[in-house]
């Protein structure tokens, strides 16, 4: 899948991009056909004049209900680069909020499968847990969990590998940590 991200740092390539399952569409084709069973009913219940009435009535709103909600779940998104991750979460119709963290900000990376559909489809709810200002990002119907939890695993472990590399290797080169030496003339300076 490809993304275009028109705010990328420079050599920041997207890694994954996780949007949700398609089953949460599925739940809203199910809120879909209950409506039209709906409307069948109000029909045979109500006078034909005020059963039109209503059913349009309920119609205008019930679509207005289902696009939003088929809004929210489409555009919520976790972009994982090789630097950070940026989530895009459509809280409701006008209101998006955008967060982003490093990846070696990762804490934790948790999943929950809950239910037998869960199970036999292989959604659940992603979280990952940060050190940020962003406590925590959440994915409800995030597709293959386990697998998705693995690879941000992976993804933040190898950043980290990369971002403390040059730490390492000057410390078995020198001898000493150059941290450990800005530290040491911190104390010394009496700070």
């Amino acid at each position: 899948m490809s993304e275009q991200l028109h705010n990328l740092r420079p050599d920041e390539k997207v890694d994954i991009v996780i949007r949700r399952h398609w089953i949460a569409f599925a739940f809203l084709l199910i809120y879909f056909l209950a409506g039209i069973f709906l409307s069948g009913v109000l029909l045979f219940v109500l006078p034909l004049s005020l059963g039109y009435f209503i059913i349009v009535c309920f119609w205008m709103y019930y679509l207005m209900f289902l696009y939003i909600s088929w809004i929210n779940y489409e555009l919520d998104i976790f972009v994982f680069t090789n630097n950070r991750i940026i989530c895009i979460e459509q809280k409701s119709f006008l209101n998006r909020a955008v967060a982003e963290t490093t990846l070696d900000k990762i804490q934790e990376v948790n999943i929950e499968t809950k239910g037998l559909l869960a199970n036999i489809f292989d959604f659940g709810t992603l979280t990952i847990i940060t050190a940020g200002s962003s406590p925590s990002f959440d994915m409800t119907y995030s597709p293959k969990p386990m697998v998705n939890a693995r690879y941000i695993n992976n993804l933040a472990d190898k950043y980290r590998d990369h971002l403390f590399s040059g730490t390492k290797k000057q410390k078995l080169e020198g001898g000493q940590n150059p941290v450990s030496e800005q530290v040491q003339h911190v104390i010394q300076a009496g700070v």
